[in-house]
């Protein structure tokens, strides 16, 4: 609805690069202002302008970045990568995360200055299980998407919603989406069947796994509680692939250097290693 709307919106995964390379992508770059760069390079935020720019993942962007990030919201101006001259920019600026901005910014993680500053306007958007109204929409969008990437059509049966319904989407959209993406592949029919879900989510009784949980009558610590539940499912998952990290993310249905994250918050790292070395 805004006067931007038919103008430029381009997106980019902080935590996708390393600070070189996102400071580049971003800024852009002149020619001969390191190996490679053979011409000029316009960046993400001159493309923008006048648009909407995306940063995802921000909670991933180093220190130094932040610093550089502050200051072109603050001045309006980037300096490409080896250049002298700045560049006036006028874009709209939409940043999403899924850390705690305002916890890192207090731990000294996340500079506090730019968290006020992107923090204008937050939404946020509730996890996917505490939203379950919407998975019937996001799975016929999803199945219309794969569908039509493979010239087919497909419904689903009233089985298979249900479980998707009742799961409790610890990977969010993304894991839904890559669960109908799933599906359609193996579906033979012209509906998704429940045994075309993965084990995990056709076995999933949130009744059994409420009985595994019996709060005390003196009650308990729940930030310390879910921090020792979060650091055994790391290590148990660590165990069940021989300290390889990457396959241990998949377990967690997580990305490795979430995972890498937490091996650092719980001070495990060096645990992986030895798994691997088999000590």
């Amino acid at each position: 609805m805004s006067p931007r709307a038919e103008k430029p919106f381009v997106s980019i995964n902080c935590g996708a690069f390393t600070e070189t390379l996102l400071e580049s992508e971003l800024f852009g770059y002149i020619k001969g202002s390191f190996t490679g760069a053979n011409t000029n390079r316009k960046g993400l935020f001159e493309a923008a302008n006048r648009g909407t720019i995306f940063l995802d993942e921000i909670g991933e962007m180093s220190p130094a970045m932040q610093v550089k990030l502050l200051r072109v919201l603050q001045e309006r101006k980037v300096r490409p990568v080896g250049a002298h001259e700045e560049l006036p920019v006028d874009a709209r600026v939409i940043a999403a995360t899924n850390r705690d901005l305002k916890q890192m910014s207090q731990d000294g993680s996340f500079r506090e200055d730019l968290f006020y500053r992107v923090s204008v306007i937050p939404i946020n958007l509730p996890p996917l299980r505490e939203r379950s109204e919407d998975i019937p929409d996001l799975v016929e969008h999803f199945i219309n998407k794969f569908c039509e990437q493979t010239g087919r059509s497909l419904g689903i049966a009233p089985k298979a919603m249900q479980l998707l319904e009742n799961y409790m989407w610890g990977g969010n959209v993304r894991e839904l989406e890559h669960t109908i993406e799933r599906a359609v592949a193996l579906e033979r029919t012209d509906e998704i069947q429940p045994e075309r879900l993965p084990e995990h989510i056709t076995n999933y009784n949130p009744e059994r796994i409420k009985a595994e949980f019996d709060l005390p009558d003196e009650g308990l610590n729940l930030t310390s509680h879910l921090e020792n539940l979060e650091r055994t499912y790391v290590i148990e998952a660590l165990k069940k692939t021989s300290g390889n990290q990457t396959r241990a993310a998949e377990l967690l249905q997580m990305q490795v250097r979430s995972l890498r994250h937490l091996l650092d918050k719980h001070n495990i790292r060096s645990l992986s290693a030895q798994m691997r070395s088999g000590d």
